[in-house]
């Protein structure tokens, strides 16, 4: 199993449309991704470590599937897609991650 994590990170000016993402943005690629996508989770960030410090990322999208085979042709073909709504809910730059999930 692999896990892609869409992180979105926080700094000064950047916004993220919460409700947009949860309604309209990770339904569209449960649909894109269909059978091969295996779970989705999203988190959002409320602080760092310390005591009113800021969240390093203001959330993250979580995708499973069952290889990177898996999500490479979901990327393929449906990656411009997924990425031309990302405009629509924030205008911070996606950072992404592939790992494999040992737990």
């Amino acid at each position: 199993m692999i896990k892609v994590s869409v992180m979105y990170p926080n700094g000064a000016g950047t916004t993220f449309d919460m409700a947009y993402y949860l309604g309209t943005h990770m339904p569209l690629v449960k649909r894109l991704a269909g059978a091969a996508l295996r779970g989705q989770a999203v988190e959002e960030g409320l602080s760092g470590a310390a005591p009113g410090s800021p969240a390093a990322y203001m959330a993250m999208g979580h995708l499973l599937f069952d290889s990177v085979t898996a999500f490479q042709e979901v990327l393929a073909a449906h990656g411009p897609a997924i990425m031309a709504d990302v405009p629509n809910y924030t205008n911070s730059a996606p950072v992404l991650q592939v790992s494999e999930v040992k737990l």
